[in-house]
């Protein structure tokens, strides 16, 4: 499984589940925050699971109707 950890995310789930095989980036290891749009918006493209803390997502996702990997739009 393809997965994108936000950077309020433990790095230590990023070695768990590399442990576990999955494809795992986390985005504390970027130089700066891109903002909640950007990280959802690459998990997107990437196709990734997005795993978050963050309850801002909620709003991208469904109240903005952003697009979500694995979601199609009405």
């Amino acid at each position: 499984m393809k997965i994108l950890l936000d950077a309020c995310v433990s790095p230590q789930a990023k070695n768990e589940l590399q442990i576990a095989g999955h494809e795992v980036i986390w985005a504390g290891e970027w130089p700066e925050d891109p903002g909640d749009p950007v990280i959802l918006a690459r998990a997107n493209q990437e196709g990734r699971v997005l795993v978050t803390l963050d309850k801002d997502f909620a709003e991208l996702g469904v109240m903005r109707n952003a697009p979500i990997a694995g979601s199609s739009a009405s």
